[in-house]
């Protein structure tokens, strides 16, 4: 196994967004991770899976039902040889099916135990339900974004889920990893998707306090007032996105436009509305295509708004290696890249409860007490059911 993170093991409780992408960030970076689903997904059983395409790879699963004494016993032991246990559960549901932190770190005072929540463990809102849209508005972010006059238009899921939560779901994981190398124990990570939210606008929160920020939206520097950051059409229907805010680069894209610096002076606030409907008028005289040839040699900070699809063939992303091609779909590669011990993808997303038998092997279990298992109901294997769709990537739900 490669990776800077190879020899960590993790427990993951499968879960929705956030989670099994920070996981995905860990396992991508070498560590071992064993998913916990659930038996019904194992079993096949509409309703019970939910496909989290591009976020499963580099996983074991096994199939338990965390209700049942047995299914707890076999999670708890699977605890007892992890680094870290990583759940996205309501705050106070894994203390009552008997895997919370105080029971955990009992047995395994090593044990990092993440918990990704909306939320966070504490406050009037932590037992109510939410996504991506409501921590992004309670945190500030939301306000910002969208157009003059407009409703702040849903960021997709990328803000919250992804930027707020997963990320910082393998930040804390990380840190903690780290600090145990010092002190030797483990510890409790509270991970709130809001609180993610709220760091991601700390330069924000600077501008505002200095007097250089307006809270109007598109009335700013970054948010779409500037006629030289924003995006504009093309002859075909595409966009192009431009952002020279430097004023050599600046110069370079007027250059390229033919216009006069005189007639654009950049940093004039009354004249942007008139230059930014200038600006629409001459790039929807040329396709996309057209237009990143004419800034092709030109360090102008001037590209495409590429498709999901279009991005993997990008020949600056291509010669990096940006996506990879996983069971026949292409994903992001791992990130970010380490000289010497890179990160990989070992292995597809894996089908519920594909490696249960292997896992309880490996625990100690002999195929009398796994057939019990099976036939109680308290685990289960992909053979039960339904495989893993296509192979695609699946994850299932932990609310």
């Amino acid at each position: 196994m490669t990776g800077p993170l190879a020899g960590v093991r993790i427990i993951e409780l499968s879960g929705l967004g956030p989670t099994p992408y920070g996981v995905m960030l860990l396992a991508d970076l070498g560590a071992e991770v064993i998913r916990v689903d659930r038996v019904a997904a194992a079993q096949g059983k509409p309703g019970t899976e939910v496909t989290n395409i591009g976020m499963s790879r580099n996983r074991r699963s096994i199939a338990i039902d965390l209700k049942s004494p047995a299914g707890l016993q076999v999670l708890l032991e699977l605890v007892d040889t992890a680094d870290v246990l990583v759940e996205g559960f309501r705050p106070g549901v894994a203390e009552r099916l008997g895997f919370g932190p105080d029971v955990c770190l009992a047995r395994n005072p090593r044990l990092v135990f993440a918990r990704m929540t909306g939320w966070g463990q504490n406050g009037p809102l932590a037992d109510k339900a939410g996504h991506d849209i409501n921590y992004a508005a309670v945190a500030g972010a939301l306000y910002g974004i969208g157009r003059r006059g407009e409703p702040p238009p849903p960021p997709m899921n990328l803000v919250a889920d992804f930027g707020g939560g997963g990320t910082f779901l393998a930040l804390g994981v990380l840190a903690a990893l780290f600090e145990r190398q010092q002190s030797g124990a483990g510890q409790v990570v509270d991970v709130a998707m809001v609180d993610g939210v709220a760091s991601l606008t700390a330069y924000l929160h600077g501008l505002l306090r200095i007097g250089i920020w307006n809270r109007e939206r598109a009335n700013n520097l970054l948010d779409g007032a500037a006629p030289f950051y924003d995006t504009y059409e093309t002859a075909d229907g595409r966009f192009i996105a431009v952002g020279p805010i430097e004023p050599q680069f600046y110069e370079r894209f007027l250059a390229v436009l033919r216009l006069d610096p005189a007639e654009f002076p950049q940093h004039d606030p009354a004249s942007w509305g008139a230059q930014k409907q200038r600006l629409a008028e001459i790039f929807r005289q040329r396709t996309q295509e057209e237009w990143v040839r004419a800034f092709a040699d030109v360090d102008a900070c001037v590209t495409p708004v590429l498709t999901p699809e279009e991005a993997p063939h990008h020949p600056h992303l291509a010669e990096r290696g940006t996506f990879v091609d996983v069971a026949g779909v292409p994903e992001p590669a791992p990130a970010p890249r380490f000289s010497r011990t890179p990160g990989t993808i070992r292995r597809p997303a894996p089908a519920y409860g594909e490696d249960t038998v292997a896992i309880l092997t490996e625990l100690g279990y002999g195929a009398q007490q796994i057939a019990e298992l099976r036939a109680s109901g308290a685990v289960a294997v992909a053979q039960d059911g339904a495989m893993a769709q296509g192979g695609l990537d699946t994850a299932t739900g932990a609310n």
